[in-house]
């Protein structure tokens, strides 16, 4: 079979009026990743704040209840996260090539299919709830707690995935400004209402639950503005055809699936491994560390996601040329950022860990953290660009190459070695495990990005 190439004439009017195409590099690719990053910290830090209220007025065995569901969670974030990226990469490709109604198509199915999931998901959920707390490595006491976030936060689940992919298709579409906004408001809101709820009137894990229902409702509102924007490319058709196009969509996107199912399968293991050897206090410690784990990835996965809409466009047409350009300024980003973290936790992890628990409360989880932060700083050297790598493949589309990646960073290589760690080297930091897993995986996806390079998949782009 012969290698698919894609051409466009040097005369195309799309081109000359789309900046993916023929701006700057530089200054294209900030415009879309510092909205990304800036959108994605936004939500970020109300998830943060969400950890700081609880871990502080809560206490320790809130936070250990909290992560206990995350594993579900990211089950069903991945499977929208899925549909959304690759079903962006799909409708960026059709724009490019001048076809906005197939773009439409994808873009009106990957909602549908979004918000059904979504709702399924939340009935069973919640009719099978306290089988799925035993399924997650919960304890008995520990029930109630979790009962007080999961009962309310299953329904808010539903508005925050169709929220998250219409978010998507909305910066596809060349409005990253309102993506932007949406996120940013809705952040701010719940911080504000996570004040209020569980700070002031000391609703708990209820109020956490709560306040993020109310922001999603307020993120929703505001990108469904998109729809009264008349220079829209993208129309939603509740009646579609060919919904094998979801799968497909799907399909291409499953590297997503597998990051954020594998992260909620690794979570899962090492909530068992914590539980049965330091109980809800060795959970508890590594959920403050998994914040900031969390906020780091969050920033390098916005950078990777406004690689998406870069990417995917100039695929369209070819010019595999750009398409190097767009990758040197992201890796040389993310690498700048990593060496900041890096040096963020050596000097500040002590001050970061206590920002979520009171030393004189909870000093045994306190102390854990701090040991966990020392175990884990070699991975933020290298997982942005693990995760700069998955996406590439994804949108130069490779999902196989791409899903490999995402499967040995995220689930094959943690859990292989978590497990190898607790039976076979109990002496040696359990922890451990994740910064050898990114590193392990750098390796496979530096030989599998050199084996799928630009000028290899687009021999005949145009020099540009």
């Amino acid at each position: 079979m012969g290698q698919e190439v894609f051409i466009m004439d040097t005369s195309s009017p799309p081109e000359r009026q789309d900046p993916i195409l023929s701006g700057p590099h530089w200054p294209v690719f900030l415009r879309y990743a510092l909205s990304s990053v800036v959108g994605l910290l936004a939500l970020t830090t109300a998830n943060i704040v969400d950890g700081i209220f609880i871990g502080n007025f809560v206490g320790g065995e809130a936070l250990a209840a909290l992560n206990l569901l995350i594993p579900c969670f990211a089950m069903l974030f991945g499977l929208a996260l899925a549909l959304a990226v690759g079903g962006t990469v799909r409708a960026g490709k059709s724009l490019g090539e001048g076809d906005p109604a197939a773009a439409s198509a994808i873009f009106s199915k990957c909602l549908i299919a979004t918000f059904s999931l979504a709702l399924s998901a939340a009935g069973l959920g919640l009719w099978f709830h306290e089988s799925l707390y035993r399924l997650l490595g919960g304890s008995s006491d520990l029930f109630p707690l979790m009962s007080d976030y999961f009962l309310i936060f299953a329904w808010v689940l539903v508005i925050q995935l169709v929220t998250m992919v219409l978010y998507y298709f909305v910066r596809l579409d060349g409005f990253p400004g309102l993506a932007t906004t949406a996120l940013i408001v809705g952040g701010g809101t719940n911080i504000a209402l996570d004040a209020l709820l569980i700070g002031y009137l000391g609703y708990g894990l209820r109020g956490a639950a709560v306040a993020t229902g109310i922001a999603q409702l307020l993120q929703l509102a505001i990108l469904l503005c998109y729809f009264g924007i008349g220079s829209r490319r993208l129309r939603f058709r509740l009646r579609q055809r060919n919904w094998g196009e979801v799968v497909k969509a799907g399909a291409n996107g499953v590297s997503e699936w597998v990051n954020e199912a594998s992260v909620g399968l690794v979570m899962l293991v090492i909530n068992w491994l914590l539980m049965i050897s330091l109980g809800a206090t060795g959970v508890a410690a590594f959920t403050v560390v998994n914040y900031l784990i969390f906020t780091s990835l969050m920033v390098f996965y916005g950078i990777a996601d406004a690689m998406h809409v870069l990417l995917s466009h100039n695929l369209g047409v070819g010019n595999a040329r750009r398409i190097r350009s767009f990758m040197g300024c992201a890796a040389s980003v993310i690498l700048a950022l990593g060496g900041l973290l890096v040096v963020a936790v050596w000097f500040q992890g002590g001050w970061l860990v206590r920002l979520f628990l009171d030393p004189a409360a909870d000093p045994e989880t306190a102390q854990l953290a701090d040991g966990f932060l020392i175990v884990l700083w070699p991975l933020f050297l290298i997982n942005g660009l693990n995760v700069l790598l998955s996406v590439y493949l994804t949108a130069m589309h490779k999902p196989l190459p791409s899903a490999a990646v995402a499967l040995a960073r995220s689930l094959l290589l943690p859990a292989l070695l978590l497990l190898t760690i607790a039976n076979f080297f109990p002496q040696w930091p359990l922890l451990v495990a994740l910064p050898l897993a990114e590193w392990l995986t750098f390796a496979l996806a530096l030989a599998l990005f050199l084996r799928f390079r630009p000028a290899r998949l687009l021999p005949q782009s145009r020099r540009m």
